[in-house]
């Protein structure tokens, strides 16, 4: 059995373009096939094609005259035919389907029989999952002999480029990505859109899938239609309010490195009143300005906008950093910058779905409509509903952290550190990282402090491991213990994941033991630090860190009981 599509356009001969439908249908159903038909006339689109019936289609027959839009059917053979040929003989035209069908499976047969894949892979940091999802996919397409280019999407841009012969000549896009990604360049491809984990864990089974369930993208439509096509997309692409929350991280990131590091040189040079008005005129002083009064001041906002955009794609930016910023001015903070992230993008997106205006006035909706709508309800309900609030509770959570001593800092130490640790970068780990970071804004350093030195201790851990107990690890994983090692002392708690992927139950446990202690020492000595990244290299920063002699004790302490509790839990795999 064949599955066909069909495009009947009829113009002003409806009623014909309606018989010739009917006829193809029964013809098929008698010959044992499937066809989907889709019939244009001045009357408008009847049973329009989905994507899913274009993407099983073995050939599509095209019939008739006008707009067939036939950009939606790339590499599909195709039959080109009359209203008069499909009435007078059905059966003949449906036999010159099937040839069709034939001539394009030789063709396909003569071409290399290589499959290609272009891919884009992101993670909200940028560096770690970003990196290892695009080995992933580039090893498992090489061992089953597919061709495949990887574009990363890290925090240092894009790199490796996808052309567009190479975008056009791919069989197939595949997405593993945690960030929202502009699809609009593959339009007329089939996409499949995955998290950065599948790639890292199996690459193979993340291709076979992205071939079997992969979904046309866009196409040549009209306006209305591509809004509509794109929403469905990223709808489909969405993981929920997680995925848009680090979206909004994976943007706030360069503004809280920049201004923290701005920062702390700041302090460095005109000592810890560098921002009194007494050092006006000085390095020290500009440096803070810089810092302290221009990129913090953008921290939220930008964390309020890129949710937004997550959600409501660019018409959400606007109204998403306005009601950031409106939150930090009502001293709302980064909490109150997440709840304005998330009301723009919803509301952005309802006003997206819900105004209908003529196709030629539809280039309003984005550049003023959805902006200006967007932004009265989000700044309105921020200033009278939420903000607050949430300033109220802002405050006191500040206060308590700053107050925290003895058992108390001890127990957010213990608890910041186990999550860092159990799951690597995944949603525990962003969920500590994300609240940890989104404290700076407020002045509250403790947190960030306890995050990064418990982020390092896994891969340190399990590298240390590694050298000291080799008999409880493989070759292979003795050999990436150099690799992690230079991972964890850059703050890439992923380094350690291969080690926890092939024994979980063992692993995990002791990543989380050595964490959850660096992160209470680090409480409890009050260590302060002011930037989100960099591991030990920004630790040589006058004023980065603060307490910076027990908060290497912390490091260290935290690195040796990893290894301690691996050496008990694992068990020897290897006779030296």
């Amino acid at each position: 059995m064949s599955q066909f599509i069909a495009v009947v356009g009829g113009g002003e001969r409806s009623t014909q373009a309606l018989l010739v439908a009917e006829a193809l249908r029964r013809a098929a159903s008698g010959a044992g096939h499937r066809i989907d038909i889709e019939v244009r006339s001045d009357q408008g689109v009847v049973n329009a094609l989905s994507d899913d019936a274009i993407v099983r289609a073995r050939a599509v027959i095209l019939i008739g005259t006008g707009d067939l839009d036939v950009g939606r059917f790339p590499g599909l053979p195709k039959l080109e035919t009359t209203i008069e040929a499909v009435l007078a003989d059905v059966g003949a035209v449906l036999g010159r389907a099937e040839g069709a069908e034939l001539a394009g499976s030789v063709a396909a047969a003569a071409d290399d029989g290589v499959r290609r894949i272009v891919a884009i892979t992101s993670c909200p940091t940028g560096i770690a999952h970003t990196f290892m999802a695009a080995e992933g996919i580039s090893q498992a397409a090489k061992a089953l002999g597919y061709q495949a280019r990887v574009e990363t999407q890290g925090s240092v841009g894009s790199r490796d480029s996808l052309s567009d012969d190479e975008i056009a000549q791919a069989d197939i896009v595949l997405i593993a990505a945690d960030t929202q990604i502009d699809l609009a360049r593959f339009d007329g491809k089939r996409v499949f859109l995955s998290g950065t984990k599948p790639a890292i864990a199996d690459g193979k089974a993340l291709i076979a899938r992205a071939l079997a369930e992969a979904t046309l993208q866009g196409g040549k439509k009209s306006l209305v239609d591509t809004v509509e096509a794109g929403k469905a997309q990223r709808s489909a692409q969405r993981t929920g309010a997680y995925k848009h929350l680090m979206t909004g991280v994976s943007f706030m990131l360069p503004f809280v490195v920049a201004g923290g590091l701005l920062i702390a040189l700041a302090f460095a040079l005109g000592g810890i009143n560098a921002f009194d008005e007494a050092h006006k005129g000085t390095l020290a002083y500009d440096l803070f300005q810089i810092g302290a009064k221009s990129a913090f001041v953008l921290m939220v906002p930008a964390l309020a906008g890129y949710i937004a955009f997550s959600i409501a794609d660019r018409p959400g930016i606007a109204p998403g950093m306005i009601g950031g910023l409106v939150a930090a001015n009502l001293g709302a903070g980064f909490l109150g910058g997440i709840i304005a992230g998330f009301i723009a993008g919803y509301v952005t997106a309802w006003f997206n779905r819900t105004i209908r205006l003529h196709r030629n006035l539809e280039g309003l909706k984005p550049v003023l409509i959805l902006p200006v709508l967007g932004t009265v309800v989000t700044g309105l309900l921020m200033i009278y509903v939420v903000g607050t609030p949430v300033a109220g509770l802002l405050a006191w959570l500040t206060e308590t952290l700053r107050g925290m001593q003895g058992s108390s800092a001890i127990v957010l130490g213990l608890l910041i550190g186990a999550m860092m640790a159990f799951d690597m970068g995944g949603p525990v780990n962003k969920a500590a990282y994300a609240f940890s970071t989104g404290l700076l804004a407020s002045e509250v350093y403790t947190p960030m402090a306890a995050a990064m030195v418990a982020g390092m201790t896994p891969a340190l851990g399990v590298a240390l491991a590694s050298r000291l107990f080799r008999s409880r690890f493989t070759a292979s994983e003795r050999e990436a213990g150099g690799a992690a090692a230079v991972l964890g002392l850059a703050f890439i708690t992923e380094g350690a994941i291969p080690f926890a992927a092939s024994d979980p139950f063992r692993v995990i446990p002791a990543l989380m033991a050595g964490s959850a202690v660096a992160g209470a020492i680090s409480m409890t000595v009050g260590a302060e630090l002011k930037v989100p990244h960099g591991g030990i290299f920004v630790l040589p920063i006058p004023n980065a860190v603060t307490h910076l002699l027990g908060y290497i004790v912390a490091l260290v302490v935290g690195t040796l009981i990893t290894a301690l509790v691996l050496r008990i839990t694992k068990r020897p795999v290897a006779v030296l």
